[in-house]
């Protein structure tokens, strides 16, 4: 019953997807056809569809002599889905404001020329600063207040990375920035909240890019946590252990004690609906720590506030949301969310979600940036962070 019903909503999301590309599509030949007379239906629309379609191609597991055609599909794919999400929202617009044309009796002869070049210079601007957004990475500084003590005056810095989604299309070009950012803050810990894959480890073996994230240096230690791209992925297994062997500890359900304080890190909400045994509520998972240390979470999801909260988290991290990626899908997360992006004080527990650092799809960001974390958290007793420093370090206070 349960593939049945899975089986009905792909259905439903190719008929909804194809309609919608229908209408795109035909939209797109008006204008090319005003442009260039004479343009055959019959070449345009497969080229156009096989287009709208290429993510979805490019996601079919293709033997090993054709995957680089794949990767292009899936490239091509990643654009077209970021021009989709544009002409759905500007389309209507279009035709409503011909429409009112009409009414009023304007002259519309030259409303498809008109359109269609204001339409195209849109998209462009649109690509061109979304592309920005989404490689000019920006660092967000969170100064965290805990009333425990680890018995030393030095605050810790915590650095923290979310939805990285190696791929194809994030690939090391990007991951070397990453580190290289992450590296000059000097920091205590680092914490990776999860969807470091893009699903498929395949591009993050060949491309060889755990070679790059190894370089990641923090006084205690690098930690990380599944997100829902691993678990699509199918290749937990063979990526936890590739992690473990460059030094990069994946915590499934599990606590490590480090630096004094205690690093959580929860299993994925996907694990409730593909694994088994599902994952270990939050209360579970501190039963028996030391409370009067303190206790960061990573859960890739941002949900359960509440419960975590109750449980004694002192600081809890996620990411996941991209903040919608693309806006106006910033709208949507905030209203599925307690908390879609930024911060929020939860009792007495600091949540920071993350608008990540890589893409999904395309990568494109609107109303949203490419993000790192620095937490710079003191404890009781603790110095605080100046705003000088010596020699590009900060000054204790």
């Amino acid at each position: 019953m349960k593939i049945l019903r899975m089986l009905a909503s792909g259905l439903v999301m190719l008929l909804v997807l194809g309609l919608v590309n229908v209408y795109i599509g035909f939209h797109l030949w008006v204008l090319l056809d005003y442009s260039l007379p004479g343009i055959s239906a019959a070449v345009y629309w497969p080229v156009f569809l096989l287009v709208a379609f290429a993510y979805m191609i490019g996601m079919v597991p293709w033997p090993r002599a054709v995957k680089p055609v794949g990767r292009l599909f899936k490239v091509v794919g990643s654009y077209y889905l970021a021009c989709m999400e544009f002409a759905v929202i500007m389309l209507p617009l279009t035709d409503l404001l011909y429409g009112v044309l009409g009414l009023m009796g304007v002259e519309r002869s030259a409303f498809i020329a008109e359109a269609g070049a204001t339409l195209v210079v849109l998209l462009a601007v649109f690509l061109i600063w979304g592309s920005r957004n989404a490689w000019s990475t920006v660092v967000r500084k969170h100064p965290l207040q805990i009333g425990k003590s680890i018995g030393t005056s030095a605050p810790l810095t915590v650095a923290v990375a979310s939805d990285l989604h190696l791929g194809n299309i994030v690939g090391n070009r990007h991951l070397r920035k990453m580190v290289a950012e992450i590296n000059r803050m000097q920091p205590d810990i680092i914490l990776l909240a999860g969807d470091v894959l893009d699903d498929s480890i395949e591009p993050f073996i060949r491309n060889r890019m755990s070679e790059q994230i190894k370089q990641l240096k923090a006084r205690y230690g690098v930690y990380a946590v599944l997100g829902n791209h691993e678990y699509y992925g199918g290749s937990i297994a063979e990526y936890t252990e590739l992690m473990n062997s460059i030094g990069i500890k994946v915590l499934q359900d599990e606590v490590v004690e480090t630096a004094g304080l205690y690093i959580v890190g929860r299993k994925d909400k996907t694990a409730e609906s593909m694994e088994a045994g599902g994952r270990k509520s939050v209360a579970s998972l501190l039963e028996g720590l030391d409370l009067s240390r303190p206790v960061i979470m990573m859960d890739h999801q941002p949900t359960g506030f509440d419960l975590a909260a109750k449980a004694g988290v002192d600081v809890l991290l996620s990411g996941h949301t991209h903040r919608g990626q693309i806006a106006p899908n910033h709208w949507i997360t905030k209203r599925l969310f307690e908390l879609d992006w930024g911060y929020l004080r939860k009792d007495n527990m600091h949540v920071v979600v993350s608008s990540g650092y890589g893409t999904w799809g395309p990568p494109i960001r609107l109303a949203s940036r490419s993000e790192l974390i620095k937490l710079e958290i003191m404890l009781e007793g603790s110095k605080q962070y100046g705003e000088e420093s010596i020699h590009g370090n900060p000054v204790l206070v």
